[in-house]
């Protein structure tokens, strides 16, 4: 390990050097003074200018920092390959590969482990992201420097040019403005997903499936059973912009339509891209091979249905048939590209037809001796297919119960109904009144009458997905979730929905978002009485019996604190998974996780391991959010590495589940008992008097409600309440000001009362850390919570709260329960998180004291800020500017706030 450090060790200084000389050159000297020595002169600290350009370079020289960890992260994977075995790398395929060959597992039911594995990553929006593309971009070509540097065999002249083009690079990231400057729309956060979908997940697919060939082979495995596209794992990918509109006013019927178009677009263009790579390398001659007859039989139909376009593809190149035939899938694309559906023979009326197509071309190479080839040029043509289809990715349509309410209300208002409002009925009689409307053929709105805002905006919506459906089908349309569900009758309302605008017959699931800690406990309850209705039962077959649901890790954290948020999650996974084995349905889990631990966020592997036994079903969909793009899968090697924790993570649990060996005992009755005490400790808190004053001042959550980080608003309705406020920004406010209390808090009064009152318990809990992955995850990330909190600096932030005497019994019981946290874990351990998270403790000391500096002056311009009153104009505006770019400087250094 202390090779590993001095290795980080090197690259940060020798990319701290490259950033100093680039500052000198440009006659930044007082800035390079800055990054070398974190210190700077009285002068410089007079100048009011100086500020900007402090923040600037910080935020620049945090991210380089965080380049070179996660540099240092991919090397040591690779020296863990050379040096060990790529089986010794957590969460790689070659692990899981290794842990079922020496489990006795067959070939045959590893390879079905991972045909039926299925994971959906799902882009979405982020309000704490600020970053644009081009210094994303710019982290790109970073890191490729970097890699290409770690080439022993260039010479010093190429290691120069290196340094060289490296210094180039930054001095263009010094003069790129790196945040929105002014607040972006849907279109610009809708550009920066597309971005990801069409340039680099593409990549990592392709990166990820020669990853598992390799490993495959590299085991001694058959390597001929791993030839077959169909023997990977399913991979698709989601998107929430433009379709997520839970109290997001611009997300409107139009914005979605014309996503799903432009999603259809970049999908199409993307798989013309392939197929014309394809062409290019089947170069197989018929005068020196043998032409299928098949083969042959396919071209004369291809060509005779397309015509004079036809004629001409297969024009192109005599005497190879196999690229004729790939000309011939192009001219039909690029007939389906133009829209030309009038001769339907022309065009593809969906990705699985050219599939169809692709299938036949892999048959007509395989059995006639070219399975190389196939396997070379024609595999990753078929994956890509599979996972992108002619939709790029799947749109879900979310929106939020209480809206629902309000677009039923106003329906019923309008048709002169007596006792109107639908939201405040007993939950009897909204399901008598909904199980009604279903079994009736009448329909109860009209398209041509308009009923209200909240009505024609949800009707409107679903007509632009049935319009959408009707043209293209229905590949491109993901989920319609209910967040904040309640009850039943939340979820038979968008049945009802969906029978006014014809879609009821499709196969969109309707899915239940379990958010707060209630609705976890309500949870199987409501799933079941879903599961039992009629319509449910109706469209059983056609959802292929899979019902999803998806958790609110954000909200239930937000409503019960961490530990009581993880643990009403594990067991709501336990109860409703056995709600569907009860009605002989699979249930498979969206987790709406963040890029924080507070929010769900951490590694991949670690995640899926902790998962409770049974409850991973094979198909798994989760959120990565706009920070967590980048970080996950901003450069290519990461990018790998986490999309096969995630599919290998699921293929492990598909074997877990076959596996006869007995269930470990696991110690749920203290588990129960600690989330109870951290509960009720966390509500007390947020309860005391002065609490939301205290937040209200001592974090910039203002501040973030009137910024320009993302198009959607910081409140789902605009009223000041804890309730109404969005958990991502509740979450970041803390963390900025290193209070962290979302990943921590509880857990150490939860500790001490089961320590003093439930002894036994305690110890039980204590010994089952070894064996128990739910427990030791959970620990080990409410530790790095409380390894980023900093007391010192958070009591700076609490002294903006002018009612002192509250303030101080809030700080009391902060500090009081930091303390018995942190001794509670080491405790659990036998050992003090400084000696075992060595790394995590190096990476904040190479942070710690410019985020000191820029801490101070975050406090300094939001005291500032708050001065000025609202209509203060450009003084304060400049003041929200500087305050953002502190906050992205700040987000920079901490690495996961959000």
């Amino acid at each position: 390990m202390t090779s590993t450090y001095d290795k980080i060790a090197q690259d940060r200084q020798f990319m701290l050097h490259c950033y100093t000389d680039m500052l000198h050159q440009i006659g930044e000297h007082e800035m390079a003074q800055w990054i070398e020595t974190s210190q700077l002169t009285d002068a410089w600290h007079a100048n009011p200018s100086a500020s900007e350009k402090i923040i600037q370079a910080s935020s620049i020289y945090f991210q380089l920092m965080t380049l070179v960890e996660e540099n240092a992260a991919t090397q040591y994977r690779r020296k863990l390959e050379n040096q060990h075995h790529e089986s010794a790398i957590r969460g790689s395929w070659a692990e899981a590969f290794k842990q079922w060959k020496d489990a006795g597992i067959s070939e045959d039911n590893m390879l079905a482990s991972l045909a039926n594995t299925r994971v959906i990553p799902v882009l979405t929006a982020h309000p704490t992201e600020a970053k644009r593309v081009t210094v994303i971009e710019i982290h790109r070509e970073l890191y490729l420097l970097m890699v290409q540097k770690e080439n022993t065999a260039l010479s010093k002249l190429e290691q120069r040019t290196i340094r060289e083009k490296i210094v180039q690079l930054l001095e263009r990231w010094w003069r790129t403005g790196e945040i929105y400057l002014q607040k972006p729309d849907i279109k610009d956060e809708r550009a920066n997903v597309l971005y990801y979908l069409t340039n680099v997940f593409p990549l990592v697919l392709k990166n990820m499936d020669q990853h598992i060939k390799s490993s495959w082979v590299e085991l001694g495995l058959n390597p001929q059973l791993i030839q077959h596209p169909d023997r990977f794992p399913q991979v698709q990918f989601g998107s929430w912009v433009g379709g997520d509109r839970d109290g997001h006013p611009f997300v409107t019927p139009a914005i979605t339509q014309e996503t799903l178009l432009l999603h259809r677009q970049a999908a199409l263009q993307l798989l013309r891209d392939e197929l014309v790579q394809l062409a290019r390398k089947l170069s197989i001659s018929a005068v020196t091979n043998p032409v299928p007859f098949v083969l042959s039989e396919a071209i004369a139909e291809k060509q005779a249905q397309l015509g004079e376009l036809g004629t001409r593809a297969v024009e192109r190149n005599h005497y190879e048939p196999w690229r004729q035939y790939v000309n011939l899938m192009l001219a039909q694309l690029d007939q389906t590209m133009a829209g030309n559906f009038a001769n339907a023979k022309a065009c593809y009326k969906s990705s699985h037809a050219l599939a169809q197509d692709l299938a036949l071309l892999r048959d007509a190479l395989v059995q006639h001796g070219l399975a190389g080839i196939a396997a070379d040029v024609l595999f990753p043509v078929e994956r890509a297919v599979r996972c992108f289809g002619f939709h790029l990715a799947k749109l879900d349509i979310r929106q939020n119960s209480a809206y629902h309410d309000k677009a039923i209300t106003q329906i019923l208002q309008a048709q002169g109904e007596a006792d109107g409002d639908f939201a405040h009925w007993e939950e009897s009689k909204r399901v008598a009144f909904l199980n009604r409307l279903l079994a009736e053929q009448r329909p109860l709105t009209d398209i041509t009458v308009s009923y209200g805002e909240e009505a024609d905006n949800v009707l409107d919506c679903y007509r632009a997905v049935r319009q959408h459906i009707h043209q293209f089908g229905e590949d491109g349309i993901g989920s319609f979730i209910i967040s904040m569900t309640r009850q039943l009758s939340d979820l038979l309302v968008v049945y009802v929905l969906l029978r006014e605008t014809q879609l009821l017959h499709t196969a969109i699931p309707v899915v239940p978002l379990l958010e707060t800690i209630g609705d976890l406990h309500q949870g199987p309850q409501i799933l079941d009485a879903f599961l039992q209705h009629p319509v449910t039962q109706a469209r059983a077959k056609r959802m292929g019996g899979k019902q999803e649901v998806m958790l609110g890790y954000s909200d239930s954290n937000k409503d019960g604190g961490t530990i009581a948020s993880k643990w009403n999650l594990y067991r709501a996974e336990k109860a409703l998974t056995a709600v569907g084995q009860r009605h002989q349905t699979h249930i498979y889990f969206f987790h709406g996780t963040g890029g924080t631990i507070s929010r769900g966020g951490g590694k991949y592997h670690r995640f899926l391991e902790s998962m409770p036994e049974g409850t991973v079903s094979g198909t798994l969909k989760i959120t990565v959010q706009g920070e967590s793009v980048a970080q996950l899968f901003g450069n290519p090697m990461t990018a790998r590495y986490n999309l096969s924790a995630l599919a290998s993570g699921v293929a492990r649990q598909l074997i877990r589940n076959q596996q006869t060996t007995p269930i470990p005992t696991y110690p749920t009755d203290a588990m129960d008992l600690l989330a109870a005490e951290s509960f009720a400790h966390y509500r007390e808190l947020i309860e005391t008097p002065g609490f939301i004053h205290f937040y209200s001042t001592a974090t910039c959550i203002d501040v973030l409600e009137k910024s320009k980080i993302g198009s959607r608003p910081a409140r789902r309705t605009g009223t000041r309440t804890l309730n109404d406020l969005r958990a991502i920004p509740w979450v970041f406010s803390w963390n900025l000001s290193r209070i962290a209390l979302t990943g921590w808090f509880g857990l150490g009064a939860g500790l001490h009362a089961l320590q003093e009152k439930h002894p036994e318990a305690y110890a039980r809990l204590r010994d089952s850390l070894e064996h128990w992955d739910f427990l030791r995850f959970l620990l080990i990330q409410t530790e790095t919570n409380l390894i980023l909190a900093q007391l010192d600096i958070a009591e700076a932030y609490a002294a903006l709260d002018d009612q002192t005497s509250e303030r101080a019994v809030i700080f009391q019981k902060l500090l009081t329960d930091y303390e018995r946290g942190v001794q509670g874990i080491a405790a659990l351990f036998g050992q003090p998180a400084s000696e075992r998270r060595v790394g995590q403790y190096d990476n904040l000391k190479w942070r710690h004291d410019k985020l000191v500096v820029l801490h101070g002056l975050h406090r300094h311009y939001l005291q500032q800020w708050r001065a000025l009153p609202d209509d203060a104009g450009a003084p304060k505006e400049a003041l929200l500017n500087k305050l953002l770019s502190l906050i992205n400087a700040i987000s920079s250094g901490l690495k996961n706030t959000g």
